[in-house]
């Protein structure tokens, strides 16, 4: 009988212990793991580590630029940004790069290219005007500068950056008459391109957020002056380049980035 007693109670004491071992698992290492304070110490340690060193960063935008007081003709008001139509002046779709040196976490500087590939159209510019032709008028954009951004605001792995950015501005108005074959030496070409140049200066701002050690995506708004000439320049038919002396400019865009560690 005491043999088989002690028979039963060894069992029982293995159970025992297993049932302490596996509590003590599920109330231990987990708990150690899932720990806030642990997480946090992760997070923090992987943000000091992505920034604390200098690198290198260049983001895609893709976004659009408004300019909202200045409309590409009397005929067209409001500019086309996919298939939205904004405001009453001009706005279309704008596409760039920038590339950044990050020399500390709260410095960066770079340089900065910016274009507008799908600009908004008046095709029914010049019915019925001085030359009796169908025409077509659309006005483009180039930008190529510098820019400076100061990072203030870190917290885990999301970042929020005020900037100033400056550099030169091409518009290009462009005069397209779309009845082929209807040109006589008074017309000239079927296409004309009236350029302006000028100066652009602004400030922007910004929010990043970085998924991994390498790419981020984040978001920037920027608001510009341009300094542009008094006198605009015009063609045979007397068609003119439609900015002059001054502009605002507002823009924005998603950025996709790809950090390289130096």
């Amino acid at each position: 009988m005491r043999s088989s007693r002690r028979a039963l109670r060894a069992p029982r004491a293995w159970a025992s212990v297993a049932l302490v071992s596996l509590a003590g698992f599920a109330l231990g290492s987990p708990a150690r793991a899932d720990d806030p304070s642990d997480m946090q110490k992760w997070n923090e340690a992987l943000d000091r580590g992505l920034i604390s060193r200098p690198h290198t960063i260049a983001e895609f935008e893709i976004g659009a630029i408004v300019l909202p007081s200045a409309p590409i003709s009397a005929g067209q008001k409001g500019g086309n940004v996919g298939p939205l139509q904004i405001g009453t002046g001009d706005a279309t779709i704008q596409v760039g790069v920038h590339t950044l040196y990050r020399a500390t976490p709260i410095w960066a500087i770079g340089a900065t290219v910016l274009f507008a590939p799908d600009p908004t159209t008046d095709t029914g510019y010049g019915l019925g005007g001085q030359s009796g032709l169908s025409r077509s008028h659309s006005r483009d954009y180039f930008f190529v500068g510098a820019e400076g951004r100061f990072i203030p605001l870190h917290y885990r792995l999301f970042e929020g950056w005020l900037g100033i950015q400056a550099g030169g501005i091409i518009i290009a108005d462009r005069f397209t008459t779309t009845n082929a074959g209807a040109y006589a030496a008074p017309v000239g070409y079927p296409q004309v391109n009236e350029r302006t140049e000028g100066l652009s200066g602004g400030f922007q701002a910004g929010l990043s957020y970085s998924f991994s050690e390498s790419f981020l995506v984040g978001f920037t708004l920027r608001a510009n002056g341009w300094l542009l000439p008094s006198t605009p320049q015009c063609d045979a038919l007397n068609d003119c380049a439609t900015l002059s002396h001054s502009a605002i400019v507002y823009e924005g865009g998603f950025l996709f980035g790809y950090r390289l560690p130096l």
